[in-house]
């Protein structure tokens, strides 16, 4: 495929939302129906997108607070792949090289995958299969595997019925490598709070938006990635509060964005979202959040009393602050003392301050230490334990936080472990498993001989393209649970056998499922939608598998795959879902216990929230730092638009620079590049872009063929957003 030169506009004519993306919907519901797009988007099922979540016994288009309509772009998109019909058998005649040259886009629009497909080792071809030889086939593969030479990976869209079944299987079978992908996206996140605040999720509920005086939205585009909490941000800024944004990138959704559902925003052209916007480096987020810190010490406007009360390590953290000069700060940001002190100002201000933050912090060797930070600055004026104020992890996939909760990860706590193996009457292995690129490292070493994958495009997700190829070509059996095909089923094939086996979209499934949004608000699914009769759950599916593979087994897997015993086994076993038990009889959706912090009771062995000391990354003068990115019209690694709407219809090949990076360089707006790092190569087009001296931007997945597979050391998660790069025309 060749690249596609598109330029990008002035930015600053840019709004997001707004009649574009109103009629971009109508055009979506028209080509899926009208009447299958209402009955999916008004069916209470939980929303497919990202994990802010609507839906479920509220209605299909209302969230906790009753707000209706809460319907974005994304939940349309989501929709509108999973109404399709199957992918007609004719494709299957076609070779997978054929198939591997579709472009993402091109793969999503084919279908729905509607038959059990198989390729035998070394053919050209997928073939279609029965149900029973599919899955006769499966477990007579993975029998024949040693546990130890064996992963299990998951998405985040899975339900938490199917997600406990999955790792159970896997324990069962004999392996803790059970990994999600939260490992390449929010993992850090789980580490940072866990040393600061005792717990991995976020502190305040979705109506505490409602009180909030000041948002920070921190390296994240919700304009793009989470539309309806602009809703929230436009509704801080009408009551007289702030949204202070911290991105590297000037985009134009988070300055002006046209809110479909407001008549008045879409009448004048857009509302003001962000009343202040700080653009640090890539990467030097760590020196931006000290540099805050110290200027609200400097400022006097640190809440000594929630310190003293509730704080520990305090000192050290003070006396690290003190030692740090201001130029150290403003060398390593690229921001003035001035705007950092107008910044921390506004926050010495507020009395109810929310910090939310996206990948833009976890995607780096130090994301950890990123949230750290974030911590660090709201402890620092006691807004963590309180209503209206507190953390707010942006979780992208739409139940990866519940997929989490509910066991599907390499170490369990002891006592979780304990007691499912109490329920079963079971031992579970002891070793402690892989997380998902410590499985991919291990399948490129030749160590992996059968792989069993639920969702998602684990192909794309990881870095480094080249790695990821070469890994998923050493597995010998790959066994995919999905609901359409991917890039992921087509690249990495190698020599070994392949199969791919449909599943039900969540609002098709055949009996209830629960699922978890950011805001640890467990949501109940009717499910019960018909539109393809050959597909089957994920939870079916598993539960045949486990009935063929471990016949000895003391777990009826065939039975256990109900959901009202998958729920019952949760409740039991997994902390704060009691209340799970009964979901499906009374109802009743609930927030997980002991999540949501409106007093400041901290999860930490001393219940203290600890302050901690984070060292300032190193920075290499002159040093191009390059971010992947998402765009409007992509889901993760689901491309429904080969443009970018918000970014000026920007192509998937866009390398977007500072105007004086491409200056010093003698690049033009449009002309070809070619930007290379440590990992490896990529060809594109210089795109000017509102961006401080040194950052660069590309589209993930395309641009992951730059990015290494370095991981933070605490998290497992791979540097995305921190990649140095050098940047040259193309001769």
């Amino acid at each position: 495929m060749g690249l596609r030169r598109i330029s990008v506009s002035e930015n600053s004519q840019i709004v997001g939302g707004g009649p574009k993306k109103v009629l971009y919907t109508l055009a979506t519901i028209n080509r899926i129906g009208v009447g299958k797009a209402a009955k999916a988007l008004t069916a209470k099922n939980t929303c497919k997108a990202c994990a802010y979540g609507m839906g479920g016994q509220h209605g299909g288009m209302t969230n906790e607070l009753g707000e209706f309509p809460s319907v974005c772009n994304k939940s349309v998109q989501a929709q509108s792949t999973d109404i399709q019909p199957p992918i007609p058998r004719g494709i299957f005649e076609h070779e997978i090289a054929d198939l591997a040259e579709l472009s993402g886009r091109e793969m999503e629009r084919l279908g729905r995958l509607g038959t059990p497909l198989f390729r035998r080792a070394g053919a050209a071809r997928f073939e279609p299969l029965s149900w029973e030889e599919a899955l006769d086939h499966a477990a007579h593969r993975l029998a024949e595997t040693d546990p130890a030479r064996s992963f299990f990976y998951s998405s985040g869209r899975s339900s938490n019925e199917a997600g406990f079944l999955f790792q159970l299987l896997a324990r069962a079978f004999g392996t803790n490598n059970v990994s999600n992908c939260s490992y390449y996206c929010h993992q850090a996140t789980s580490e940072g709070l866990a040393t600061t605040i005792g717990k991995g999720t976020a502190t305040i509920e979705l109506e505490d938006l409602t009180g909030a005086d000041l948002i920070f939205v921190i390296g994240a585009n919700p304009s793009s990635n989470h539309p309806r909490f602009i809703h929230m941000l436009k509704n801080c800024r009408e009551r007289g509060g702030q949204v202070i944004v911290i991105n590297p990138a000037k985009e134009p959704g988070l300055v002006k964005f046209a809110v479909p559902k407001s008549p008045v925003s879409m009448l004048k052209g857009g509302s003001d979202i962000a009343s202040d916007y700080l653009q640090p480096r890539i990467g030097s987020d760590i020196a931006l959040f000290k540099g805050l810190c110290k200027a609200v010490i400097e400022q006097g406007t640190e809440d000594r009393d929630f310190i003293a009360q509730h704080g520990a390590d305090f000192e050290a953290f003070l006396a690290d602050i003190a030692a740090l000069g201001w130029d150290e700060i403003t060398d390593a940001c690229g921001l003035t003392q001035d705007e950092i002190g107008r910044v921390a100002g506004a926050y010495g201000r507020s009395r109810n301050a929310v910090f939310a933050w996206g990948m833009g912090m976890t995607h780096h060797v130090h994301g950890v230490a990123n949230v750290e930070a974030i911590a660090n600055l709201a402890l620092l004026r006691g807004m963590i334990g309180r209503r209206y104020a507190g953390l707010l992890p942006l979780r992208g996939h739409s139940n990866v936080q519940g997929i989490g909760t509910i066991g599907v990860k390499p170490v369990l706590a002891r006592d979780v472990l304990r007691r499912m193996e109490d329920a079963f009457g079971v031992t579970f292995p002891e070793e402690k498993g892989l997380d998902t690129m410590a499985s991919m490292q291990l399948a490129a070493a030749g160590g992996v001989d059968a792989a069993v994958i639920m969702g998602g495009n684990l192909w794309a997700a990881t870095p480094d393209t080249a790695f990821s190829t070469r890994a998923m070509e050493q597995i010998g059996f790959k066994l995919f649970l999905t609901t359409t095909l991917n890039q992921g089923h087509v690249h990495g094939v190698g020599d070994g056998e392949v199969m791919i086996l449909p599943v039900t979209a969540r609002d098709e499934e055949w009996e209830p499922t629960t699922q978890e949004s950011m805001f640890n608000f467990v949501r109940l699914s009717d499910g019960g939608i018909t539109r393809i009769e050959t597909v089957r759950p994920e939870s079916w599916i598993l539960g045949q598998l486990g009935k063929r593979l471990l016949t000895n087994s003391r777990i009826d897997f065939e039975a256990f795959s109900g959901h009202a015993k998958l729920r019952d086994a949760i409740a039991a076993i997994v902390p704060g879902m009691e209340e799970l038990a009964d979901i499906d009889v009374a109802k009743r959706e609930f927030h997980i216990r002991n999540r949501v912090l409106h007093a400041p009771e901290f999860g930490t062995v001393d219940g203290k929230a600890h302050f901690v000391v984070t060292p300032i990354p190193a920075v290499v003068a002159g040093q191009l730092m390059l971010a992947t990115v998402r765009s409007e019209g992509q889901f993760n690694s689901i491309i429904y638009e080969e443009t970018d709407s918000y970014r000026g219809k920007a192509g998937r090949h866009s390398v977007f620079l500072n105007a004086e990076d491409m200056a010093a360089r003698g690049l033009v707006e449009g002309q070809r590049v070619v930007v290379t790092s440590d990992a490896g190569r990529m060809e594109g087009f210089a795109t000017q872009f509102e961006l401080p001296r040194g950052s660069v931007l590309a589209y993930y997945p395309e641009a992951n063929v730059l990015v290494g597979t370095a991981v933070d050391p605490r998290s497992k998660t791979p540097a995305f957003k921190s990649v140095p790069v050098e940047v040259r025309a193309q001769n």
